[in-house]
């Protein structure tokens, strides 16, 4: 396929430059945009030079990454040339119209919105479950699932390369930070006695038991996309119920996961199943334990009431890391190291 051998080009033209690469982040100055730079540095990732994107109103001001000092640019009218690698976090509309216009130019584009995880010709990525998919298509765009997703179905990879999944409930409790910057500041706001300007409710004292918007069938496209991303990745028509809930508290997500499998699995072999790389068992799986973390933390394992072959576990993790910038940095490591999970 024209990706692989582009890839490949890609690989060999940069393996006689010292193995670095030239790095866009757009939606730099968000939350997860700052979280790009965050996990870039902390692993190293080798840059040759760096350009940071976003809105009109950003640009012209300045971030320091990288050991350097960088102007924020806009993407209207702009040259996307001799990039690498395009990390996107700047919202969905924002990713279908440029995120096309980087691949044109010869970028492989990492991103994080919803534009294109149902798309059939872009891979749908966690690298522990289907890191070789990134080779699987003729396009140069590479789409990171929902954070919720990521959290919730990592800890089944070797449940799902070992028995056939039936069933899986997925009831969630998502930090405000899902909701960006402003979701934090009205969390922060509403906490002081302020009025909140973002989420309907007083999100200090309540949970919001949506979020996305309600669908005809009753569901949101929140809990949708956890829906049909899980399927995609897993290459299954498993079937799904999702549950997705807004709590009062400013980062980490936790999902409860109720499995149906095809045979039974004692819950001490649940257990070895899911402690590998990036999994981690815990007592009291919790918030505070995850928050800044990049490994998923999994606890609460133990035989399903509902499923007669089945078990139930509560999985958390740090959404803005690897429910979003970490899973994007690991999917562009992949691809330079032919990293194996």
């Amino acid at each position: 396929m024209l990706f692989l051998s582009d890839l490949l080009a890609f690989l060999i033209k940069y393996s006689m430059k010292n193995l670095e690469y030239n790095v866009a982040i757009v939606g730099a100055t968000g939350l997860i945009g700052r979280k790009f730079i965050e996990v870039l540095e902390e692993r190293r990732f080798p840059i040759a030079n760096a350009r940071v994107f976003a809105s009109e109103r950003s640009r012209g001001k300045t971030l320091q990454a990288f050991g350097r000092t960088l102007t924020v640019e806009s993407l209207e009218n702009n040259d996307f040339d001799g990039i690498d690698f395009a990390l996107f976090s700047a919202g969905k509309e924002v990713s279908r119209k440029y995120a096309p216009l980087f691949e044109k130019s010869g970028a492989i584009v990492i991103d994080n919105s919803s534009a294109f995880r149902c798309c059939s010709d872009i891979p749908l990525i966690v690298p522990e479950l289907n890191g070789d998919k990134v080779y699987s298509s003729d396009r140069k765009i590479i789409a990171n699932p929902n954070c919720s997703t990521i959290i919730a179905i990592t800890p089944l990879k070797n449940i799902y390369k070992n028995y056939k999944i039936k069933r899986l409930i997925f009831s969630t409790y998502q930090s405000v930070s899902g909701s960006g910057m402003k979701g934090v500041k009205d969390l922060l706001k509403t906490r002081h006695g302020f009025s909140g300007s973002y989420y309907p409710f007083n999100v200090a004292k309540t949970i919001i038991p949506e979020i996305g918007e309600i669908l005809a069938s009753g569901y949101t496209d929140e809990e949708m996309k956890m829906v049909n991303e899980t399927r995609k990745i897993l290459e299954s028509d498993i079937k799904i119920s999702a549950t997705c809930v807004r709590v009062p508290t400013e980062n980490c997500h936790g999902v409860t996961v109720e499995v149906e499998t095809d045979e039974n699995i004692a819950v001490e072999e649940v257990k070895k199943l899911m402690e590998f790389k990036g999994v981690k068992l815990s007592e009291t799986p919790n918030f505070e334990e995850a928050d800044g973390k990049d490994d998923i933390f999994v606890g609460r394992i133990r035989k399903s009431r509902v499923f007669d072959r089945g078990f139930s576990y509560f999985a958390v993790g740090d959404n803005a890391r690897k429910g979003a910038s970490l899973n994007a940095v690991e999917i562009a490591e992949f691809l330079v190291n032919a990293t194996t999970y």
